[in-house]
């Protein structure tokens, strides 16, 4: 596990995995939360930072390198339908970067040596929508459609000054195409993270012609999975390495599974931190968790990093 003597994010991977935080909407749930409108966790931007930088701070204290912004759901479009106008949107979205890097200098103070990092969150088009599109893609837009509609956050996001851009849940290649060519113009590094089902994305895409997007990219730090089933990630890594020869990023969910009319989770979860020897043996060098995996799991994760051989 890196100590963090390195100074870049990309820097930490060449020495070896880093420790992704875990989900960010189940923590605030657990400290009381109520996340149930259409902005989900970014709504706390506005209403409740500090509960954020609480959910930030619980993840450092489990271990945690990098902090994934609470900027997943926030966009120009999702904020002015609560009547908030772009400036105070643009704001919201500084914001989120702004909570995660007070979360890291409260670390630091706490333990001088330690390195940390702030990633800013992308999702996709489909999480702004907030009816379940993020997780079937295909919204009948163009490469360059989705791309004038990240564009502004991204760029929003990147002059806060996070440490990466996080690309993530990312529900077809169309979408991790536009969302790499706008990253690319910030000059920032970045990881592309799909959400993927029965080894495709959620659109239906071979995974091989997914990653690809990201081969040949020079800022691209990972290329990966995120929320998906804990079984679908070993293959994932491997298929990842092979087409980008990229490191991997990796942080699935519980396996829980969500039940929308109930509104609850059922079954149970299928995090194995066990994993994690295997992922970073077939190239991962970002791990963590998703949704309902929380600070207990990414203790543990930490624990069986520290506890791998030097590289």
């Amino acid at each position: 596990m890196s100590t963090g003597r390195t100074h870049t994010l990309a820097d930490a991977l060449a020495a070896g995995p880093v420790l992704l935080d875990g989900g960010l909407s189940n923590q605030l749930e657990a400290q009381g939360c109520d996340l149930s409108d259409a902005l989900w966790s970014a709504r706390l931007l506005a209403d409740a930072p500090e509960q954020i930088e609480a959910a930030h701070l619980a993840y450092l204290r489990a271990g945690a390198q990098v902090l994934i912004t609470a900027s997943y759901q926030a966009t120009f479009e999702g904020f002015g339908r609560y009547g908030i106008d772009r400036a105070g949107a643009g704001a919201l979205l500084a914001r989120s970067v702004e909570l995660a890097r007070r979360a890291t200098d409260a670390a630091r103070r706490a333990d001088p040596g330690r390195r940390m990092w702030v990633a800013a969150s992308v999702g996709p088009y489909g999480a702004m929508l907030a009816d379940g599109s993020e997780y079937r893609g295909r919204y009948g837009l163009s490469v360059r459609e989705l791309e004038r509609f990240h564009r502004p956050r991204v760029a929003a996001l990147a002059e806060a000054g996070p440490d990466a851009l996080a690309l993530e849940t990312v529900p077809d290649a169309d979408e991790a195409e536009a969302l790499v060519r706008v990253a690319e113009e910030t000059g920032l590094p970045f990881w592309l993270s799909y959400s993927v089902a029965g080894g495709r994305t959620r659109a239906g895409q071979p995974l091989e012609e997914a990653f690809a997007v990201a081969a040949g990219r020079d800022r691209v730090l990972a290329v990966g999975v995120n929320c998906c089933e804990p079984e679908e990630a070993q293959a994932a890594v491997e298929q990842a390495v092979a087409v980008t020869g990229r490191p991997a990023v990796v942080y699935p969910n519980s396996g829980e599974g969500w039940d929308a009319a109930g509104r609850g989770w059922t079954g149970r979860s299928t995090f194995d931190p066990g994993r994690v020897r295997a992922w970073t043996r077939a190239g991962a060098r970002l791990v963590g968790g998703c949704c309902r995996v929380g600070p207990d799991r990414i203790a543990e994760l930490a624990g069986r990093l520290a506890a791998l051989p030097e590289r």
